[in-house]
């Protein structure tokens, strides 16, 4: 099948219908708010001049979040997603409101990072919530195509919110460089709002969980989180694929994460004119829209090529592939080395990216699925925290190093290696639940 025909096989689903909406709408005002945040945060002259300060910026934002994630991440388990998704989109709106308050009256910057925190936070819980909840609104059989379809619209759409957040920043008159953000962040408000919006069209049990529990056992089990979170990993480990799928998802997050932090600093420093927060968020808005032809890319071929030779093979394949966009890299800082690995790594990343999803769909019990996706959420973040850190320690203040990019084809080979001989196929259910008790 084209990626045509299983878009419109799904869209007759209403509830994929209006998930695909909800999800394009809220990263969409994602792409916008984090051009607003890399705008103010690592691309005022000012500020973030080094791999060390970016890392910074990074660690502040996300370590936080990577440390309580696992608190609220059983909540997915027990919170219906559908009020999740709703309160959470309006809470983000507030969020922006606050930030963009707090930039005008030049509020202490610790102010900004605590307040871009709490936004960055609420949005990995509903990205959890949402991918917990597609299984409940498709058939079974239908979930590689979705995670093909959904998830990848939601990544362009964040991409497109991005290039809106961009544009506008160039075109509203009269902003200085501390408050070129306003305006990216003025569009991100409005697409959270009309996300939360479109969510009330679904009904407030339509993604789950199966198992409904009262506020008084969800009061009463809280204390309990630590211990159903360790019973998450004893799942995940005990089924076996979907912790091997979860490591490769990290590695390969770590990997771009690094390309990601250069990606910035050669935008400021190589393509852009130094100390010119326009020209660098110009060249680095030129890096996210070729990252968005991969994630694209991913979307079209995915469907149509994991199927015939496996999700395990086409992760492998995928990144072998990033090896091949990172040795562009290695070869070259100029544009079309840069712009050529954006779309290769991107496309590697989004498309192993969806085989492991499903990967953890299929091969997880739903009563874990919100605690799957937590750790999901706690390792992607780690993955770029490590990254920032490992680029403080590795890359030059230009973002560039022959030996870095290279450095990083040797560790793409490394991962599609191991992860070559992992296994292929869960254990069986009956075999995991006697090895996790």
């Amino acid at each position: 099948m084209s990626y045509a025909s299983d878009l419109a096989h799904l869209w007759r689903t209403r509830g994929f219908r209006v998930l695909t909406w909800v999800r394009v709408l809220s990263q969409g005002g994602d792409g916008a708010f984090q051009v607003g945040i890399a705008t103010a945060f690592f691309f005022d002259p000012t500020n973030a001049t080094t791999p060390a300060d970016i890392a910074t910026g990074f660690a502040i934002l996300l370590a936080p979040f990577t440390l309580i994630g696992p608190f609220v991440g059983p909540m997915i388990d027990r919170w219906r997603r559908q009020r999740i998704v709703l309160v959470g989109n309006l809470i983000r709106l507030g969020m922006v409101i606050a930030i963009a308050t707090a930039m005008l009256t030049h509020a202490p910057r610790p102010v900004l990072y605590g307040l871009a925190l709490a936004t960055l936070s609420v949005n990995r819980f509903l990205l959890a919530a949402l991918t917990a909840g597609l299984p409940q609104v498709i058939a079974r059989h239908d979930l590689l195509t979705a995670n093909a379809i959904m998830p990848t619209l939601g990544t362009i759409a964040s991409s497109v919110g991005a290039a809106i957040g961009g544009v506008l920043t160039f075109v509203v008159p009269g902003l200085p460089d501390d408050q070129l953000a306003l305006a990216a962040l003025a569009s991100a408000a409005i697409l959270f709002g009309a996300s939360s919006a479109v969510v009330t069209l679904m009904g407030k049990d339509s993604l789950g969980p199966e198992t409904k529990r009262s506020g008084r056992q969800v009061a009463a089990e809280t204390v309990n989180l630590l211990r159903e979170l360790r019973e998450g990993l004893a799942h995940l480990r005990s089924r076996v694929t979907p912790l091997h799928a979860l490591g490769v998802m990290a590695a390969a997050r770590l990997l771009y994460g690094l390309m990601f932090v250069a990606a910035i600093l050669i935008s400021r420093e190589v393509l852009g004119t130094p100390g010119d927060a326009t020209s660098a968020l110009g060249s680095f808005s030129l890096v996210l829209a070729f990252a968005a032809v991969g994630f694209g890319l991913a979307a079209v071929l995915t469907p149509a090529l994991a199927p015939r030779i496996g999700r395990h093979a086409w992760i492998v394949a995928a990144v072998l592939l990033g090896a091949v966009g990172q040795a562009l890299l290695a070869i070259s800082n100029q544009a079309w080395a840069l712009l050529s690995a954006a779309v290769i790594v991107s496309f590697s990343v989004q498309a192993g990216k969806i085989a492991v999803d499903t990967i953890v769909q299929r091969d997880t019990d739903d009563a874990f699925r919100g605690r799957a996706f937590a750790l999901y959420d706690v390792a992607f973040n780690v993955a770029f925290i490590s990254a920032a850190v490992v680029g403080a320690l590795v890359l030059p203040d230009s973002g560039y190093s022959h030996w870095v990019m290279g450095g990083l084809v040797v560790a793409y080979l490394a991962v599609a290696g191991l992860y070559a001989v992992a296994p292929r196929e869960p254990r069986p259910a009956d075999a995991s639940a006697a090895s996790a008790a």
